[in-house]
């Protein structure tokens, strides 16, 4: 009986030259029959060769990453001040002050510490006693309100200001309204600098305001660290703790979202972060819209209001309150057309015209408008529609796992661990179709004069599109039947083998095509001389070949001769 990896080999190898990896097409030698670019026994299909087992290893994702939950970020918080602490001899609400002004970096808060207490101080509004001496007087006078209140009703920070409760309240409540900058608060007398902490908060806020206060501390431990991010997804409060030197910025959420560390849109990858930023820009930019209208469109030559022409005939009417009469081709008076003209339906001014040169620039840009927009629109819609693709597979992955697999087990009495290769494979497509998807802004911004790489990426592109096609027709398709059989069928083995070979050896594909991609595809050159060189050398052996025959036919000849001399000395 067959193992299960052999008959995985099977079926693989039963698919028509599924990523046959035959490169013939493009270094085509007729006097080499081993060209062997891509074999059918090289996983990495010609992009890669590895040394060793040790470049494979190497290829493994390492996570340089962790994701936090709120319990964890708080913790950290916790354990940054309380590092602080055990140096520095200041208060809580201190310490809390200068981590928040260094962007809680602990190191960088010792280091300006020791290196400048009193200019930390200064800048940080940190101060060692209070600026203002407050008389014993029963009665104070407040700074904004100016009544004279009991000293019970009068509050100071660290500076000594005097100010009445009610006043500080409703200063305190507007500014943590007003949102995070409250975490910057200052004493409210224009001319201090002194910091007004968490101790005032707590003191003298709402409960909604020391809520409000707690979760701007919070959110800054995130957003003001260079080293940690919240994740982008809509309602998600995880943030992401990254380790600078990764290399790798794809991260994956516990929510299910995966990001680009670096750049916060969606996983990009096989390109750059800065290609992503222009696609979305030229996706949402109006610059399309204008080269729509440099195409499709001419200018009335009164108004200069574009006009799309949608009739058959080439005279042209202007909308109101323009109404000007002009003929399309020559974008003259209609007026003006006629016998003359070469009637007043097949206009040759505009031949005429364009044979002096008149109209060339404006053409020019019309035809160069026209070739933009195609082009961009031919990558638009494959991009747009793996999209789709990509969220079609979500919603056929999330049904799988919550319904079929269930009904599939029962039906194929087999449990549902054993299924798991059908989740696999869902994975596989969904993470497939967001790399083919980005792959079109790859080829949208590949050089035009770049002819080797263009073809080279087309061919990697279109192999890679037909590899996963049968992957997902395989287990969208051929899955279907099984789930709606009646009961066991012999041939779901079978169908087992085929969609977890299947899975693998697109997995295996789709990487080695984003490292291609990644590396600018330096193959294309590297292979291209490869292929001269061993061209060169069939032709050499062919040389070589012929010079040794026709050594051997002459040595025949003196043969002959020495024959013939041996026979007349006879």
């Amino acid at each position: 009986m067959e193992s299960e990896d052999d008959m995985i080999d099977d079926s693989v190898s039963m698919e028509d030259g599924f990523y046959s990896g035959d490169f013939s097409d493009y270094y085509d030698d007729p006097n080499d029959n081993e060209n062997d670019y891509y074999s059918d026994d090289d996983d990495d299909y010609g992009l890669f060769e590895d040394d060793d087992q040790d470049a494979v290893v190497s290829r493994r994702p390492q996570l340089g990453y962790t994701v936090l939950k709120e319990a964890d970020i708080k913790q950290r918080q916790e354990d940054d001040i309380s590092k602080v602490s055990t140096v520095l001899s200041i208060s809580r609400v201190y310490e809390t002050i200068l981590l928040r002004h260094y962007n809680w970096s602990v190191s960088k808060v010792h280091d300006e510490w020791f290196a400048d207490e009193g200019g930390v101080r200064q800048s940080v509004g940190l101060l060692e006693r209070p600026v203002v001496q407050v008389s014993n007087a029963r009665e104070l006078t407040c700074g904004i309100c100016f009544e004279s209140l009991s000293r019970d009703n009068i509050t100071s920070a660290a500076c000594g200001h005097p100010f009445c409760q009610v006043c500080w309240r409703g200063y305190i409540c507007t500014t943590i309204n007003d949102g995070p900058g409250c975490l910057s608060l200052r004493c409210p007398d224009p001319s201090c600098n002194a910091a007004v902490g968490q101790d005032m908060i707590d003191k003298l806020a709402t409960c909604e305001e020391k809520e409000k206060y707690s979760r701007y501390l919070l959110r800054s431990y995130i957003e003001d660290n260079r080293k940690t991010k919240w994740c982008p997804a809509p309602g998600c409060e995880y943030a992401v703790d990254f380790a600078v030197g990764s290399g790798n910025f794809d991260v994956s959420c516990i929510c299910s979202h995966s990001f680009c560390w670096n750049c916060i849109e969606e996983v990009h990858r096989p390109v750059n972060c800065n290609t992503v930023a222009k696609w979305i820009l030229k996706n949402s930019a109006e610059s399309e819209n204008m080269n729509w209208i440099l195409a499709n469109s001419k200018p009335c030559p009164k108004c200069k209001r574009p006009i799309e022409k949608n009739q058959g005939c080439m005279h042209m009417t202007c909308t109101p309150p323009c109404k000007f009469e002009f003929c399309w081709l020559c974008l003259g008076a209609w007026a003006e057309h006629g016998e003359r003209t070469g009637g007043f339906y097949a206009c040759n001014r505009y031949e005429s015209a364009k044979q002096e040169g008149v109209y060339d620039e404006a053409e020019r840009r019309r035809e160069m408008a026209k070739n933009s927009l195609e082009k961009y629109t031919h990558y638009y819609e494959r991009w747009a529609s793996n999209q789709l693709s990509r969220q079609k597979a979500l919603a056929d992955l999330n049904q799988m796992q919550t319904v079929h697999l269930e009904n599939l087990s029962n039906l194929q009495c087999t449990p549902e661990s054993q299924l798991k290769f059908i989740t696999e494979a869902w994975l596989q497509i969904v993470e497939c179709r967001r790399v083919l998807k980005w792959t079109y802004a790859y080829g949208y911004y590949l050089p035009e004069h770049e002819h080797a790489k263009r073809q080279f990426f087309e061919y990697l592109q279109g192999e890679a599109e037909s590899g996963l096609e049968r992957l997902h027709q395989c287990a969208e398709k051929e899955l279907n039947k099984f789930i709606t059989c009646d009961g066991p069928s012999k041939e779901f083995d079978d169908f087992r083998a085929k969609l977890a070979g299947l899975t693998s050896v697109t997995k295996n594909y789709f990487e080695n095509l984003v490292r291609a991609l990644e590396n600018g595809l330096a193959d294309v050159y590297s292979q291209a001389a490869a292929a001269c060189s061993k061209t060169t050398s069939s032709k050499n052996i062919g040389g070589t070949s012929k010079g040794r025959g026709g050594r051997g036919k002459r040595s025949s000849k003196t043969g002959g001769s020495s024959k013939s001399v041996d026979d007349t000395s006879n």
